[in-house]
């Protein structure tokens, strides 16, 4: 079939005639006033046959005159990309051969460079051509309709673009368009002499609120309106932009993104969600609360793949919502703001009750307290034997993770997963390594307020540099000894692929290094590495071979990584002296308890990555398991493939294991979204119920002229080339770049060996990434919006640690 109307197609038959026709036939299926016209469907485009004479019959049929001509690829409008504007459309087209010319010319726009990248940056392998021919509407207006906001993400509200003529016009963005905004249900208002009245704006929100309904997700629909005032519908496609709405409660709620907080703004895989809230809950349930088993952490929702806290019930709290600006901070500017901002809206306002069990509370705080308080003064007493004390409490919790003796049943693996992989962490043994490491975060924040107005906050962070006894510091310097082994294999680690040095180190074909030994205690590790889907190096070391060639190509001896760290070292120890002198001649009691402090940070503070350290084994135990539970279920038929077990959570795991369920399509569902995710640019960090991103309501305040603004994240000054990477898997940073990133976990880390300095577009001042980059005497710049767009590789940006400003030079 080569030739179709548009009212016998529906979206069944996207394959045959591509997403805008499909579109098109689906509004004509629900009753909608569209254009009438055909399709030439893909077959005539895969076969290079163009049937000339039936598509010459097909528009004599039309009436003739004036045509539109449209491309219509199988991979256009939709769910997760638009592809506006990739493939060509032609307007007025009259008269066969033009007809034929512009078919022709629709066909050749796959493949122009611009459809090309898109689609490989969409994840489209490849696509083909539908084209089509409808009749040409005169329009006195025209325009775009969101059924939900595009820029806020607000799902009550619709947003109207409309100037005279074409809406090509607006698309193209050659206009200024009169711009309207308005909710589902309330009367449009139109602006004052704008191109379109009360009664139209209705008529469109009308529209709007039936192609939603139909298609059953936010649209973007074009319009025109002709002489008669008839409204035309041209075009309904999903909006690709907007992030995952939250779950509907039947209440406004508010949503603070927690990822970002550990680094981490990819999506989690769903048993990465289901494993993390088991293995907290027997925390909770070890402290003494009682917990729902199905859902032992209800405010940690997932959303869009992202792990959000639900903080409603601590705005709507009288006592607590006066606290939450300070408590805020750790998420930086944006968020605070957006938050404190919230707390005047009506819907947040104060209600009785607590935002959690009373009872839970007190069980907790009796047992809890006392042992909080022995174990961080007795830390800051001896923090030599408290360190090796929390160091022999993460080797215990390591031995006593232990699987099912082999062989063992499917049932019995998950069994071990659910009930037995988590308890060694979540009880006693993470208990005798948390004080020290309390204990060190209070020694490394609290000189700060014992010496306001003595010590500026770039030196207090001098005295955090080179800080000693830090797990993941340690891995990234072990790293680059095995980059020191390497040196005499330097043409082959740099000129061979991270990947297929992995393949030969797995075949055992690769020079001796010394990598067995690292993987041995570091293969536990990864990027993203709290989710249980995420791949540990020991499977797959590619990561690893990258970051060592970019360590080969560190010349200049003072720029190596160890030579770094221990000249970050010696400026802490003078600094704490230089602050102490200081500090002693004008605030003689702050001044020695502030010194006190800083020294016990030296031999502290490091340990602040342990706590997560300890947990890993757990992790890669109960990965371990599940991809044999899956191998078993993928050998039943219930899975595709081994790793598909991380795309269900446990109770799913456990339907497919212990009865059989076949869980195939609902794991390919979620795993396309799961992809679609990875390729999201920016996810909100505090989100509304209805959808609404909060940072995108605040006031935008005055901008200078090349200058971004962030957070200070660790102080100090660099300029440098820009590298801008969005996944640190196989990544290229030459010494001496400044690495720009979404976000930063310690698998970013040992790319911070031979950076300059450090930009991130979300974070908090204790997140990984500005305290490794403080430990290793780089400055970093965190929170500043867009980063990794408003940036390109290459260009010469100076960045301030301690402003929290990065400028890109003119002359770069």
């Amino acid at each position: 079939m080569k030739l179709i109307h548009l009212s016998e197609i529906d979206s069944s038959m996207i394959d045959l005639v591509g997403g805008k026709a499909a579109g098109l036939g689906e509004m004509i299926k629900a009753g909608e006033r569209v254009p009438d016209g055909f399709c030439l469907t893909v077959e005539s485009y895969t076969s290079r046959d163009l049937p000339e004479s039936e598509l010459i019959a097909a528009y004599a049929r039309l009436g003739g005159g004036r045509v539109a001509v449209r491309s219509s690829a199988t991979a256009e409008d939709l769910p997760d990309a638009s592809f506006a504007g990739q493939q060509d459309t032609y307007l007025n087209v009259e008269g066969a051969d033009a007809l034929i010319d512009a078919v022709r010319r629709c066909w050749d726009s796959l493949h122009t460079e611009r459809a090309v990248a898109y689609r490989a940056t969409a994840g489209v392998a490849d696509a083909s051509m539908a084209v089509v021919v409808q009749r040409m509407i005169d329009p006195v207006v025209a325009g775009v309709l969101f059924t939900a906001n595009p820029i806020s993400g607000c799902r009550t509200e619709m947003v109207v673009d409309a100037a005279p003529g074409l809406g090509t016009a607006i698309v193209e963005g050659t206009v200024v368009p009169d711009h309207y905004v308005f909710g589902h249900q309330a009367p449009a208002v139109p602006n004052g002499d704008g191109c379109l009245g009360e009664a139209q704006l209705d008529e469109l929100r009308d529209a709007g609120r039936r192609l939603g309904e139909h298609f059953g997700s936010p649209q973007d629909i074009e319009w025109a309106i002709d002489a008669d005032g008839t409204l035309w519908l041209l075009q309904s496609r999903p909006i690709t932009t907007l992030f995952p709405a939250p779950p509907d409660t039947g209440d406004m709620r508010l949503y603070l993104e927690f990822g970002h907080l550990q680094g981490m703004l990819r999506p989690t895989t769903p048993m990465g969600v289901s494993l993390l809230k088991t293995g907290s809950g027997m925390w909770f349930t070890e402290m003494g609360a009682s917990i729902d088993p199905r859902d032992p952490l209800p405010r940690l929702i997932p959303i869009g793949g992202r792990l959000y806290f639900d903080l409603t019930d601590f705005m709507r709290n009288t006592s607590m919502r006066r606290r939450l600006g300070t408590s805020l901070q750790v998420y930086g500017p944006r968020v605070q703001g957006a938050v404190e901002r919230m707390l005047d809206d009506p819907r947040f306002a104060p209600r009785p009750g607590l935002p959690f069990h009373l009872g839970n509370a007190v069980k907790m705080t009796a047992r809890l307290a006392p042992r909080a308080i022995a174990g961080i003064v007795r830390s800051l007493a001896r923090p030599d034997t408290a360190r090796a004390r929390a160091y022999r409490a993460v080797a215990e919790i390591r031995r006593q993770i232990t699987p099912p003796a082999e062989p063992a049943t499917s049932a019995e693996r998950l069994r071990w997963v659910i009930e037995d992989s988590h308890k060694p962490v979540m009880g006693p043994g993470m208990l005798r390594l948390v004080w020290p490491l309390i204990a060190g975060m209070i020694a490394g924040t609290a000189p700060s307020g014992l010496l306001d107005g003595v010590a500026a906050d770039d030196e207090l962070d001098v005295v955090l540099g080179g800080m000693p006894y830090n797990v993941t510091t340690e891995m990234d310097l072990a790293l680059w000894r095995i980059a020191v082994h390497a040196r005499d294999h330097r043409d082959l680690f740099l000129g061979t692929p991270p990947a297929e040095l992995a393949a030969r180190y797995h075949a055992e074909d690769l020079p001796d290094i010394g990598m067995a030994g690292f993987l041995d205690r570091y293969g536990i590790r990864a990027a993203a590495e709290i989710d249980v889907g995420m791949p540990r190096w020991e499977e797959d070391p590619a990561p690893l071979f990258a970051t060592i060639a970019n360590y080969l190509r560190v010349d200049d001896p003072e720029q190596a990584p160890d030579r770094r760290f221990e000249q970050a070292a010696q400026k802490a120890e003078q600094m704490i002296d230089t602050l102490s002198r200081r500090a002693r001649r004008t605030r003689p009691v702050r001044g020695r308890l502030a010194t006190f402090l800083m020294r016990r940070s030296r031999k502290l503070t490091g340990l602040r990555e342990i706590g997560k350290f300890a947990w890993l084994p757990a992790i890669q135990g109960a990965r371990r398991q599940l991809l044999l539970i899956g191998t078993d279920l993928a050998a039943r038929g219930l899975l595709e493939r081994a790793g598909d077990i991380m795309f269900l959570d446990l109770f799913e795991a456990r339907a497919a294991v212990h009865e059989g369920a076949d869980h195939r399509d609902l794991v390919a569902a979620r795993r396309a979204e799961y992809e679609r995710e990875l390729r999201r640019p920016t996810v909100p960090g505090a989100l509304l119920s209805d959808g609404t991103d909060v940072e995108a309501l605040a006031p935008q305040g005055p901008v200078e002229e090349g200058v971004l603004t962030g957070m200070a994240g660790a102080a100090g000054r660099a300029t440098g080339r820009a590298r801008v990477i969005r996944d640190p898997a196989g990544a290229h940073i030459e010494p001496g770049e400044i690495l720009v990133a979404p976000t930063t976990d310690p698998g970013w880390t040992p790319l911070f060996m031979t950076t300059a300095g450090l930009v991130t577009e979300t974070g908090s001042p204790v997140a990984h990434g500005p305290t490794v980059a403080r430990e290793y005497g780089i400055p970093a710049v965190i929170c500043v919006r867009n980063a990794t767009h408003e940036i390109k590789t290459g260009q010469l940006i100076t960045i301030d640690g301690t402003a929290g400003t990065v400028r890109v030079e003119e002359n770069g």
